[in-house]
């Protein structure tokens, strides 16, 4: 045989070798890593949350165990947040999968990411957020010239006060006659407000009764007489699409133990009082007063429904805020379908998704 034929025999022969364990490679790899849709548990899911009454709902999950005990095997990873826009950077930089969120910075991250990034997946909280102010403020005109703080730039209560701002013919700025915006994180609000260098605050609960019961403040609006019935998504929780896709199991698993986390909620309140000013305690060092609790808790109400009805007056209200420059189109913003798996499993109806969950085209 001449002796380029061995040659070609010994490369065909090694070509076949390197295939097989190119195979070999990939199968192996397939295990590890299940395919888009493929099910199965992740080994771990990374939850945010803050520290705040409004997400009571994560603060129980976690402390009682719900979120864990139907997890199994799927380490829980938490972090807690101050507010929703860095929330959505650890969202959209793959360092968090599932965030509770206000329904602004879920917009905003959906908006961000073209549609792409995000999934609401349930509600938590409704309510819970009231424009507090120095008593001799009784009035939206006296607001102009004062200062009035919100938790983040184009977080929820943000845009919801420079919406209301420009419904009352005012201007946010820093012009004499403008209502001037501190974004300022909580805990300072308060400082601030004692200290008098802000004339109020937008801000979820338990920060507005603190102000209220703690500095003297006054209500000069409920976020409530905004909206029809008085119902409006506070926090929802948003997955990223890509775990949504690869662990749809392990997304189930963390909302059943959220709606045991509510159901343990509404039969028990004194206890989930507790469990939440614990849990604050836990990740502030410090607890609320008994009637800055009640109050707070008086603010809200918890369930799954994200009440996905008004997520487009939402949408127009970023853009009046200047949050967002356009109308965010929400086809395929939520996605309730574990969700709604877990609540049929429970015999209990089906949330609306109010036709956003239905993709483009």
């Amino acid at each position: 045989m001449p002796r380029w034929t061995h040659r070609l025999t010994a490369l065909v022969a090694a070509l076949l070798v390197i295939s097989a364990l190119t195979a070999c490679s990939r199968a192996q790899t397939t295990d590890i890593a299940p395919a888009a849709g493929g099910g199965g548990a992740a080994a771990e899911i990374r939850l945010g949350y803050f520290p705040n009454v409004t997400h009571a709902s994560a603060i129980v999950g976690v402390d009682k165990g719900f979120f864990a005990g139907e997890l199994g095997s799927t380490k829980l990873t938490t972090q807690t947040f101050n507010a929703g826009g860095d929330e959505v950077n650890a969202l959209l930089g793959g360092s968090l999968d599932v965030g509770f969120i206000g329904s602004g910075p879920a917009i905003n991250a959906f908006a961000k990411s073209k549609g792409a990034a995000v999934r609401v997946v349930s509600g938590a909280t409704q309510g819970g957020a009231q424009l507090v102010v120095k008593p001799g403020i009784t009035s939206p005109e006296q607001l102009e010239g004062k200062t009035i703080a919100t938790p983040q730039l184009g977080n929820t209560q943000d845009i919801a006060l420079k919406k209301w701002l420009k419904d009352k013919g005012l201007s946010a700025g820093d012009g004499p006659n403008d209502v001037k915006i501190a974004n300022l994180e909580n805990p300072r609000t308060l400082d601030a407000f004692k200290q008098g260098s802000v004339d109020g605050g937008w801000l979820p609960e338990p920060w507005s009764s603190r102000l209220v019961l703690d500095a003297g403040a006054t209500v000069l609006l409920d976020e409530k007489s905004l909206w029809p019935d008085g119902k409006f998504p506070t926090t929802v929780i948003i997955v990223r699409t890509g775990f949504l896709k690869q662990y749809p199991d392990t997304v189930q698993a963390l909302l059943r133990g959220h709606v045991k986390a509510l159901d343990f909620a509404a039969a028990s309140p004194a206890e989930a009082k507790t469990v939440v000013n614990d849990g604050l305690k836990k990740l502030t060092g410090n607890q609320l007063a008994g009637p800055v609790l009640d109050r707070a808790f008086t603010g809200i109400s918890i369930g799954s429904d994200p009440l996905a009805a008004t997520f487009p007056q939402l949408a127009k209200d970023s853009v009046t805020a200047g949050v967002t420059p356009a109308e965010t189109d929400l086809a395929g913003f939520l996605d309730l379908s574990a969700l709604n798996a877990v609540l049929q499993a429970l015999g209990r109806p089906a949330v609306d998704a109010a036709g956003l969950d239905k993709p483009k085209g």
